[in-house]
């Protein structure tokens, strides 16, 4: 292996040999590659063995595994299988082997005195063996079409979208994921602005975005200097997901991908999820690639504004055709890959079935903005509210903070101020607050607060108005097509704020319809409840 990326398609083939205590597996990093630093990470965190390049050199091997052509790979002693470690050849990298070739069928790197060094090439389609034929016909009859074995992990995940989802705590909102491959080219090179964008521009109860890099990405930057570069985007909500893993669970829970020519879209397309392109043009696609297919045929975005048009757009687009060239045998991968490698070995293969693993639940939580700017228009009993970044200052009703977290620049303008009831559990506090009297504090502290809520639970809060005087809200879900949703309470709360804004004190009990975006939710206000008032916080 020569990166991380490389190694990920490593793992996502081994399970190839599950089970068979005769086969005993090493791992060694051929040297020359400036993207090596997280793949020795990623080794060590896995408890994998690994054999200094050196000694691997000097010994005998009865199978060499790589999914990438580059380094002295020919040196090693042994039958060799490459493999890519994309969903196909889509991309040439400038001053690096041939010009125009695509990376990964470059003859500069698969021949050696002329002569190929793999004993197999086993590709995902038909159309990448014509493309390997293209440069060395000899190379080509040593290929064999096996299917993407990260494309049947993806898929034997499908079930588990819901699951997904709720660990990034998505709820009814659509998932946007950006993806970036590496390079000048790429959209986070290009672009690097447009996460941040784009959490400022979508509705916060409507969108969650997310960015998924190339492996190249991470490993050159660092976790580190992203989080930096990224920080008013994750402080938004953005999801960075990890490189190996997780990046495939978020297409699996994703609603649409936002991408550039990194092949990653491939596999967001193979499930049936929109595809939106964000490519500039270049030197670097490859024309007439499933992916140079994949944006041909997928709408444009411009500007973030233009995303929800953009979407439908997208969501029309038949992507079945670039599809079915970059993949063939679906969920026969490792099964196919199997029969060939036993072959080189030499030996007879496990009889039993071998299948592809399921991804895991996704370990990255966004974090949730303690600060909001809020637009809300008031009709009758029906108020539509929208949440935005709180230096987002266009058109704005209010801002809510929620107190003790948020800046104290936030708190002190805010018109809602919140505090959420804490799960001992969690976060247990040596003292705490009823909820009537934080809220009571709350609006003797600030000023310019008009409204303090006490979020009790998801369905429950106490609100104290200045001029109102204490409610006591129960929201109510949200059904449609069989499923239940929430509303954020303290989106509902802003609602009420609002509403409660344009007129005398109401009469109680009364009853309101909130839209947050996806979800409209009736909220009832009744006279305050005993419970609530002593509720601890």
């Amino acid at each position: 292996m020569r990166s991380a990326g490389a190694l990920h398609r490593l793992l996502d083939v081994l399970p190839a040999f599950d089970g068979d205590s005769r086969v005993v597996t090493r791992f060694t990093l051929v040297p020359g590659s400036r993207f090596d630093v997280d793949a020795l990470a990623a080794l060590e965190r896995s408890g994998a063995r690994t054999l200094p390049w050196e000694e691997a050199l000097r010994g005998e091997h009865d199978l060499l595994l790589a999914a990438s052509p580059k380094g002295e790979l020919w040196q090693l002693s042994g039958p060799r299988a490459l493999l890519p470690h994309g969903a196909g050849f889509n991309k040439t990298i400038a001053d690096d082997g041939s010009a125009g070739v695509p990376s990964g069928l470059d003859t500069h790197y698969l021949l050696s005195d002329g002569k190929p060094w793999a004993a197999l090439h086993a590709l995902a389609h038909e159309e990448q063996v014509s493309r390997l034929a293209c440069g060395s016909a000899d190379a080509a009859q040593r290929a064999a079409v096996v299917g993407d074995p990260t494309l049947d992990r993806l898929l034997v995940s499908v079930s588990r979208r819901d699951d997904f989802r709720d660990a990034l705590a998505t709820g009814p909102r659509r998932l946007v994921v950006v993806t970036s491959t590496w390079g000048p080219e790429s959209l986070f090179a290009r672009r690097p602005e447009l996460p941040a964008e784009l959490c400022e521009s979508l509705p916060y109860d409507s969108f969650q975005c997310a960015l998924v890099l190339h492996p190249n990405g991470h490993s050159e930057t660092g976790r580190f200097d992203l989080s930096r570069q990224l920080a008013p985007a994750l402080a938004a909500g953005l999801v960075l997901a990890h490189p190996y893993e997780e990046w495939a669970a978020l297409l699996v829970a994703a609603d649409a991908v936002v991408t550039d020519h990194g092949s990653t879209a491939l596999y967001a397309a193979a499930l049936g999820r929109p595809v939106v392109a964000a490519y500039d043009g270049g030197n670097e696609l490859i024309p007439d690639s499933p992916m140079a297919r994949l944006l041909a045929a997928s709408p444009r975005l411009s500007t973030p504004s233009e995303l929800p048009g953009v979407l439908s757009a997208a969501r029309a687009v038949d992507t079945r055709e670039p599809v079915a060239l970059a993949f063939a045998h679906r969920g026969q991968a490792l099964a196919r890959l199997r029969h060939h490698l036993y072959r080189l070995i030499g030996l007879a293969p496990p009889t039993g079935p071998v299948r592809a693993q399921p991804l895991p639940r996704p370990t990255t939580v966004p974090r949730r903005p303690s600060a909001f700017a809020v637009r809300a228009e008031v009709s009758g009993g029906r108020i539509v509210v929208e949440r935005f970044p709180v230096h987002t200052r266009e058109h704005v009703h209010h801002v809510a903070a929620e107190h003790s977290v948020a800046e104290q620049r936030e708190v002190q303008s805010a018109a809602v101020l919140w505090r959420r009831a804490a799960d001992a559990a969690v976060r247990p506090r040596s003292s705490t607050w009823t909820a009537d009297g934080w809220t009571a504090h709350a609006l003797a502290e600030a000023p310019l607060c008009r409204t303090a809520v006490a979020v009790l639970t998801t369905r429950r809060c106490l609100l104290r108005h200045r001029t109102a005087g204490l409610l006591s809200l129960r929201l109510e879900p949200h059904r449609a097509g069989g499923r239940v949703s929430y509303a954020d309470p303290v989106a509902v709360a802003s609602a009420v704020h609002a509403w409660l804004g344009r007129g005398p004190a109401p009469t109680l009990p009364a009853s309101l319809l909130c839209d947050t975006g996806p979800v409209t939710v009736r909220v009832h206000l009744t006279p305050v409840d005993t419970d609530d008032l002593n509720y601890e916080l």
